[in-house]
């Protein structure tokens, strides 16, 4: 039996022939005052005298916590910051894009129109599937190959929120644990706040703020739906569909929805015992999409299958969509592409603004909880509801 006395800093659970595996060390705290504070003692302070005199103890002062504001940054501060790739001023620059505080929507679009000219040089590819089907486990796999390749990887992860609490855990970044550590990677999780396609109202912006700083692949990654998500597929360059085995048949695939969009399908976790079960699904799936048209000019969707877990099929992924790039590029249904995207994002913008003064404007904010009481008593229906409420409804207000 070791004479050594025990360690002080090591916890009761820790074992007697723990090495250095067990990390976990007790603290001292703080022995008397700090900062001109006393030792509380219980609901009572006592003050340290340092005459050594009879110390007394005297009732807490009462403290009013003032909570911590960061200064405020500078349009020119934002746009320097984004420019030169400083990550805390990124983030807080995506948060001022996302916010929807009025006293930030100024001060976002013009960072906008300032980073506007470095923006643009990305690939931005989308990527989808169902709940389950391993897009952050891929989406980790593919980035930090990109990384080893030289790319600066950009991940916008969509959350879903919650339709009761409108809350979001935020937790994509937590699942990709190795790319998180990669110098060249960024990840961003954003809440969905309720809009439907998978995507954020303000995934756009967002982009290209990530593209202003530097990042040349994007990788927009959805809240995974199902066949209805179809928003992103109107603003990233390549669309990518992960699939996997046992979750439909061939009659499932032809159905039209997101199948019909995608420029590449992927049957993920093709390893194990599931490799030979994913190689027929892949099959199937060629099959499926010969008898789609294509959603880009030029370009004939393929099926391939990886596996996150041991790199097979990633590198092919990347290939595949280098020459989707060189290939439309080569014709101008790339750029084509972009022109349409940038117009369908005027009309997206028009709408929201368009349906947020709706609900904003004083006249309709008044008769609202009356047009709604009589709906739910049954005296006018839905439609002439609307009508009453648009009746009221100006802009600009």
């Amino acid at each position: 039996m070791s004479n050594t006395p025990p360690d002080p800093s090591r916890p009761d659970w820790v074992p007697d022939n723990a090495g250095a595996d067990f990390a976990t060390r007790v603290m001292k705290g703080v022995d008397g005052g700090h900062d001109g504070m006393g030792t509380r003692l219980g609901d009572m302070t006592k003050v340290p005298n340092p005459a050594n005199q009879d110390i007394a103890l005297t009732p807490p002062p009462e403290v009013t916590p003032q909570p911590f504001r960061r200064r405020r940054l500078s349009v020119e501060e934002y746009v320097q910051g984004i420019l030169a790739g400083d990550r805390t001023i990124l983030a807080r620059a995506i948060t001022v894009v996302e916010s929807n505080a009025a006293a930030d929507s100024d001060l976002s679009q013009e960072i906008l129109r300032q980073i506007l000219p470095h923006t643009g040089k990305s690939m931005r590819v989308g990527i989808t599937g169902v709940p389950g089907v391993g897009k952050s486990t891929f989406i980790e796999s593919f980035g930090c190959y990109l990384c080893e390749q030289g790319h600066r990887v950009a991940v916008l992860a969509v959350d879903p929120s919650s339709s009761l609490t409108r809350g979001s855990i935020l937790g994509d970044k937590t699942r990709m644990e190795k790319l998180s550590r990669e110098a060249n990677a960024f990840i961003r999780p954003s809440p969905s706040g309720g809009t439907l396609g998978g995507v954020t109202r303000k995934s756009r912006e967002t982009m290209l703020v990530c593209e202003a700083a530097g990042f040349d692949v994007l990788l927009i990654e959805t809240v995974g739906v199902g066949q209805s998500e179809t928003t992103v597929r109107s603003m990233v360059d390549f669309f990518l569909l992960l699939l996997i085995t046992g979750a439909g048949d061939e009659l499932q695939g032809i159905k039209k929805g997101i199948i019909e969009l995608a420029d590449t399908l992927l049957v993920t976790k093709a390893d194990g015992d599931n490799e030979l079960r994913a190689q027929t699904f892949c099959g199937d799936m060629e099959r499926v999409i010969h008898h789609l048209a294509s959603p880009t000019h030029g370009w004939k969707p393929r099926a391939i299958r990886c596996s996150a877990l041991t790199g097979a099929g990633i590198p092919e992924a990347w290939t595949i969509i280098e020459t989707f790039k060189a290939l439309t590029s080569a014709h101008g249904s790339f750029e084509q592409r972009r022109r349409e995207q940038t117009l369908e994002w005027v009309h997206a913008m028009a709408h929201d603004a368009l349906l947020a003064a709706f609900h904003q404007h004083p006249a309709v904010k008044t008769l609202l909880p009356e047009i709604e009481k009589q709906v739910l008593d049954g005296q006018i229906p839905a439609a002439s509801a609307a009508q009453s409420l648009l009746a009221k409804f100006t802009y600009p207000l």
